[in-house]
């Protein structure tokens, strides 16, 4: 039996084969960030995060951990359910719809690991932007963290496989109408599985024109997870803060 997702947006995410395929994800880098983040946008003694698009939580329980009162939100039922068994006085996980304002306002809003750009309807990276705004209070800062998608596209890796508990994915990269596209093709069980991941190309002038359009302030770029200069030719991330 062959299981065709291309209604990927949902359906990818939220299987267990998602968080198999990158389960190797850098804890080390990735706590580095929050800590170089926080750090630099001084945010206040025991201040409130709101963690866009946060997976099974990673980021938002090392924040917690740090001093933080977070609340991570995600479209995936079974990814903010898995989350949900770290939850305390000063973190918790709900599913919500990061196009669409969260109920509450925060010192910061993080959207983290390229958790952006997905969205069937154009309209709605707008409209995310337009709730990141909503959610901020009078002094807070917003971050986008992104992939640097000129990088990216000079870098690609046409074909390749990784196995995984047992599982061999089968990844193909290619860019089709302003997309950086991955297929991810596997079998498990004597089922094969076919996913797509799809994420639009932005560049930094695209982030500033929708930025523009919101009404919010670019206020700095950095170009890896050290906070160091974005260089659209050879920065790994495009990292950006705006209020």
């Amino acid at each position: 039996m062959i299981k065709d997702t291309t209604t990927w947006f949902t359906s990818w995410f939220d299987s267990r084969f998602y968080h198999i395929l990158y389960r190797d994800r850098d804890a080390a880098e990735a706590q580095e960030f929050m800590d170089n983040l926080t750090d630099y946008l001084n945010l206040p003694e025991g201040g409130t995060i709101l963690d866009l698009a946060c997976g099974k939580g990673r980021h938002s329980r090392y924040l917690n951990k740090i001093g933080y009162d977070v609340t991570g939100i995600d479209l995936s039922e079974n990814s903010i359910n898995f989350a949900k068994q770290f939850e305390n006085h000063r973190l918790k996980f709900e599913v919500h719809d990061m196009c669409k304002p969260y109920p509450k306002q925060f010192d910061a809003v993080f959207n983290l690991f390229t958790s952006f750009g997905y969205f069937d309807n154009e309209e709605d990276n707008l409209n995310t932007i337009k709730a990141i705004k909503d959610d901020l209070n009078a002094t807070g800062f917003a971050v986008i963290d992104f992939m640097n998608t000129e990088f990216v596209i000079d870098n690609l890796v046409p074909e390749d496989s990784k196995t995984v508990d047992g599982i061999t994915f089968h990844l193909k990269r290619f860019v089709r109408d302003g997309y950086i596209v991955k297929q991810i093709n596997f079998e498990d069980n004597g089922e094969v599985y076919n996913f797509e991941e799809r994420v639009k190309a932005f560049t930094l002038a695209d982030f500033e024109a929708l930025f523009d359009a919101a009404g919010v302030h670019l206020l700095d770029v950095f170009g890896d997870y050290k906070l160091r200069p974005f260089h659209a030719k050879t920065s790994e991330r495009l990292i950006m803060i705006f209020k």
